[in-house]
């Protein structure tokens, strides 16, 4: 039975999974353009930078809607995390403004050689930095080690162990992966120039590898690391069938890929990883701080929560049409990407 706050925390994790497919996809191009390399260098900056630019601030709107949601609908959960997790949440914080700031100076800023590396290279860490320490805190709460008196609300756990640990860490980097493959899959569809095709398909490739590589580490490192979540993911009922599934997905992708058939390609990989995210979802389940915090005994009153139930359907109304036109505005045709002249292109020869 869908209970209010299951509801609302269906919504959250909606959200997440969209904010992976498109903030996440971002990130990934900021991944990239630290190792572009080759006289094709500056080329993929500049294709990332026109891929990213007309819409990398509106998917920020996810993470806002994922905040909101735990402040008012799950205000002690909210809390806890906020206290426990500090130290990653405040980095990824950093890593957000640094990359919009210096995704903004690049562009603007006086246009010569070293300022253009240097904003580069701000963006590009910055851009590597926050999806690491967002699956870092999402490797944390999961873990088991965040302990919090319900009554009181009060966090019992020092400000390093829950995330200081290999668990969430490798959680960490198997966001990092996630999102540099969504932004290579996707970025071989924003160019019609086949060499620079070719460099994201080959770094999509490496990408999905290193994906798969995470996952099996973070299963492994799960056994201690996240006992609650590895039990979901291997002994529910539903655990065989959605593992069979997200393998297929992600086989598929790689032989897409492989193939060159990227349409289909840019379709397999965001099933990919909505599967991996719903499934953490799943196994996560019915804790929303594991081991002392679940969705119903944090859950703020039924008039506040079916408030923002009905404020939800209002804004989604507003939000989803919106969001729609956007992404048809500049992102319904594949643009052919600016070139850069080899003659130009001298100083980004080595990798960034």
């Amino acid at each position: 039975m869908f209970t209010l706050e299951l509801c609302i925390a269906s919504v959250m994790l909606i959200s997440l999974i969209i904010y992976m497919l498109t903030g996440g996809a971002d990130f990934g191009g900021g991944i990239w353009d630290l190792f572009a390399t080759g006289r094709r260098a500056k080329a993929q900056r500049t294709l990332i930078m026109e891929a990213i630019a007309p819409i990398w601030e509106a998917n920020h709107v996810w993470l806002i809607v994922i905040i909101v949601l735990l402040f008012v609908a799950f205000p002690v959960a909210f809390a806890a995390i906020s206290t426990a997790l500090h130290i990653p949440l405040t980095l990824m914080l950093i890593g957000i403004v640094l990359r919009g700031s210096a995704f903004v100076f690049r562009t603007y800023d006086v246009q010569s050689d070293t300022t253009h590396r240097r904003w580069s290279q701000v963006f590009a860490i910055a851009s590597a930095i926050t999806p690491v320490m967002l699956g870092i805190t999402l490797g944390a709460v999961a873990s088991g080690t965040i302990h919090v008196d319900v009554v009181s609300g009060q966090v019992e756990t020092d400000f390093f162990s829950a995330w200081l640990a290999p668990f969430p860490f490798a959680i960490g980097f198997f966001t990092l992966t996630l999102c540099a493959l969504l932004a290579a899959v996707y970025l071989t569809l924003e160019t019609k120039d086949l060499e620079l095709q070719e460099d994201f398909r080959l770094r999509a490739l490496i990408a999905a590898v290193s994906v798969g590589v995470m996952a099996g580490l973070s299963f492994i490192l799960s056994v201690e690391g996240a006992p609650a979540i590895r039990s979901g993911l291997s002994s529910a009922p539903w655990s065989i069938p959605f593992h069979i599934l997200t393998g297929a997905a992600a086989l598929w992708a790689i032989w897409a890929i492989w193939k060159r058939q990227f349409r289909l390609a840019r379709i397999l990989v965001p099933i990919q990883v909505t599967l991996i995210v719903f499934g953490w979802g799943l196994a996560q389940y019915p804790y929303l701080v594991t081991p002392d915090l679940t969705f119903s005994n944090v859950a703020a009153p039924d008039v506040v929560l079916r408030s923002t139930l009905i404020i939800l359907g209002v804004g989604g109304i507003l939000l989803v049409p919106a969001f729609l036109y956007l992404y048809a505005v500049f992102k319904g045709t594949v643009r052919q990407a600016k070139t850069v002249p080899e003659h130009l292109d001298t100083h980004e020869n080595d990798s960034a």
